[in-house]
């Protein structure tokens, strides 16, 4: 399994290097330059939104586009993804732990939404847990894009919720003007005593050869939040039944579950540590380019204990022959995970004909993570996998422009352990896709098409199954002066995923008892969109209506029992409806001299109901409204916002409640040198009333709460 991706990449690559003519000067892409001047997370940070993922680069005719880039993504940066997205509009993160925290859209998590590394998948398992880490290094990461619309069926008709594309330069895209390039990050948080820093460097070895270097490390200590860590219910219970066991005369049991009610302070067994190291190296040219790179991410982190919840399972007792029943879950759980990673990219230039470019672009991954119990292993989840995709990039003709491909995935997992509550199983995908743009006049067009083969076996089961899907999109924008309005309709199909198919078993790191249904049907959905944007130079604003509509809706759900001492959660299937708002806005206050007050805004709400009756569909984001006041010039920037998050109380059964927050944050960036000279020292603080806050999107919100006050340094150099 190892040797075979490998070796197709290897054919790649030197076919490729046959398909590419010699010299010329490298020209820079329009994506490095247009990163160079975002330093914002507005929709509106530059002139043009320029999609840097692999296909055609400027598709923001109809497609919802937001990006972070610069000193923005230098003073959000986390130890997680989703942990970084969440100013932007309609974007939440499941924070399971402080460790392993991967974005929301629209309410949806999971196999609903693409993480991308460059266009391709983490090829991880990140999107089939939510323990399980998001394996994308955010220290020297230079972009991330959160992609919607008719565009996102490029990577899956299964992203309903859209899709989240982290860049960064392991393969890099243009040959520096200078000797070498060094971009570094550094800096300390206060709430986990967290000390993160991460460096690249690019090194020109001809004028059409670069090599590329990186790496990262962080080390958190757990992480201190604001009031108690229990939630108000999760309390509660723990006081009642400190109460029952002193009645009983337990009175070691009740100082226990009090104690445990009434903590405060620092998250147990919440703490990180990880590093990477990349290298990278392409052939640019004004035929084309050819790069490939090598990485390694390695993590271990802490998963917070759930109260009360512990599991019974055999266990060999050395001093008899048969096995007994042990009651476990004292020792924490933690993970180490690490992945071992070979990418590919290349482009070759067609000319003037129909094509203008073909593009190449592929990935192999080596993935373990192991799930220990205090020092014993628990069980380990082995994947190697790869996933490759081609795409011919069309020539503009009269208004006309698109790209058309095939995308094939696959992965073959293993769990070895007495928990491995999903079995050994193979997944195979493969797509084929088009999306067409077409402009005339006032008036903006945008079809796409896919097409999407998934198979299915777990052979210890005797489970195979086969799922065919079309995806269908279709949109219409019409301009009228600065103010752009249109709409988007699709028909999108999911196969299930082997988790949601096979699991049955508990599950360590998530405390539960997780089962499947091997008889799940494809998710289809029919899907719905508003928007209207509206951009000056000193005004922007962009508001979207959406609705989905979906046939055979996968969701997990706690059931209210138990097994093995620990809550069962079950996959459902069954029609639901989905819809949400969407709102942000910026504006320019007054401006002093070189100096410029400006005004911004987010708003989101998303609601979810189960069909016939099923109710509401689990870990939803409440109404979320988010605005900042921000004064700027070339030497600093001044920023503080409010953000607030409104009660949850429409859940599912047996899914407890969210309380509302409010945060309030300051940032302060200086420049001494200018902005043009990439130097910033960055100083935030974040949660500064320290209040208690929990995300209703989360499994673990009723004992993992948000992060207290935070005070954090950060200091980035590019030069």
């Amino acid at each position: 399994m190892k040797t075979a991706p490998l070796l197709a990449i290897s054919a790649s690559i030197t076919a490729l290097s046959l398909a590419l003519a010699a010299p010329a000067y490298a020209q820079p892409s329009n994506a490095a330059a247009t990163e160079a001047k975002a330093q914002s997370d507005d929709f509106h940070g530059t002139e043009d939104i320029v999609v840097t993922a692999p296909f055609v680069e400027r598709l923001d005719i109809l497609s919802g586009t937001s990006a972070i880039s610069g000193e923005v993504l230098a003073e959000k940066t986390r130890a997680q993804l989703g942990d970084i997205l969440t100013s932007l509009p309609g974007v939440s993160a499941t924070s399971f732990s402080p460790g392993a925290s991967r974005p929301v859209l629209r309410g949806y998590q999971g196999n609903r939404v693409a993480v991308l590394t460059d266009g391709i998948g983490n090829i991880d398992a990140s999107n089939t847990s939510a323990d399980h880490a998001v394996t994308i290094d955010t220290l020297t990461v230079e972009r991330i894009e959160v992609l919607r619309g008719p565009a996102v069926l490029l990577f899956g008709g299964q992203a309903v919720g859209g899709a989240v594309n982290a860049l960064d330069k392991r393969i890099p895209r243009s040959i520096p003007d200078e000797d070498f390039h060094i971009d570094a990050l550094a800096g300390y948080g206060s709430a986990a005593r967290d000390w993160s820093g991460g460096a690249s460097i690019d090194m020109p070895i001809t004028d059409r050869v670069i090599v590329h270097l990186d790496g990262s490390y962080r080390n958190s200590d757990d992480l201190r939040t604001g009031g108690y860590i229990l939630s108000p219910n999760l309390r509660a219970e723990m006081l009642d039944f400190a109460g029952e066991e002193a009645s009983e005369g337990h009175l070691e049991e009740a100082t226990e579950a009090r104690d445990l009610a009434d903590q405060r302070g620092r998250i147990p067994n919440s703490a990180v540590k990880s590093w990477t190291a990349g290298v990278g190296i392409a052939f640019i040219d004004d035929n084309g380019n050819l790069g490939v790179s090598y990485s390694i991410y390695d993590t271990n982190y802490g998963i917070p204990a759930r109260p009360g919840a512990s599991h019974a399972h055999a266990h060999a007792d050395e001093e008899h022959a048969e096995d007994e029943e042990h009651v476990e879950g004292e020792a924490p759980v933690t993970i180490g995970l690490r992945q071992y990673r070979v990418d590919f990219r290349g482009e070759v230039n067609l000319g003037d004909g129909l094509f203008e470019k073909l593009r190449l672009r592929a990935g192999y991954a080596d993935y373990t993570h192991t799930e220990f119990e205090g020092d014993e292993v628990g069980t380990v989840f082995n994947s190697q996998g790869i996933e490759a995709r081609a795409e011919f990039v069309q020539n503009d003709r009269n208004g006309w422009r698109g790209a058309s491909g095939v995308q094939y995935q696959t992965r073959d997992f293993e769990a070895i352990g007495a928990e491995a509550f999903v079995p050994p199983n193979i997944t195979q995908q493969f797509g084929m896709f088009t999306l067409q743009e077409y402009t005339k006049g006032n008036l903006d067009a945008e079809v796409a098409l896919r097409f999407d083969t998934a198979d299915l076996r777990a052979d210890t089961l005797g489970l195979t199954r086969s799922f065919n899907n079309i995806s269908a999109a279709f949109g219409l924008g019409y301009h009228i002066g600065e103010l752009k309005i249109g709409a988007n309709i699709s028909r999108t199909g999911r196969a299930p995923a082997v988790e949601e198919l096979s699991s049955n078993g508990p599950h360590i790191a998530t405390q539960a008892y997780e089962i499947g249904d091997p008889d799940l049907k494809s998710e289809r959905a029919w899907n719905g969109e508003l928007y209207a944007r509206y951009e000056t130079p000193g005004t922007a604003f962009s508001a979207t209506l959406y609705t989905n509509r979906f046939d055979n809706f996968i969701y997990e759900a706690e059931t209210g029992d138990s097994e093995d001492d620990l809550p069962v959660f079950q996959y459902f299937q069954n029609d639901a409806k989905v819809w949400g708002v969407e709102f942000q806005a910026s504006t320019r206050l007054a401006s002093f001299g070189s100096s410029n007050l400006s005004v911004d805004g987010v708003a989101d709400y998303t609601r979810a109901k189960i069909s016939s009756g099923g109710g509401d569909v689990p870990r939803i984001p409440p109404l979320r409204l988010l605005g900042g006041l921000k004064l700027t010039n070339a030497r600093f920037d001044l920023r503080g916002e409010v953000e607030f998050s409104d009660d949850q109380t429409k859940t599912a059964v047996f899914e407890t409640p969210t309380d509302g927050f409010t945060l309030v944050n300051a940032s302060a960036t200086w420049r001494p040198f200018g902005r043009d000279r990439n130097i910033a020292l960055i100083a935030s603080a974040n949660n500064i009333f320290d209040v208690t806050a929990r995300r209703a999107a989360s499994f673990t919100k009723d004992f993992v709460p948000l992060t207290g006050r935070d005070f954090r340094v950060t200091a980035r150099v590019s030069f």
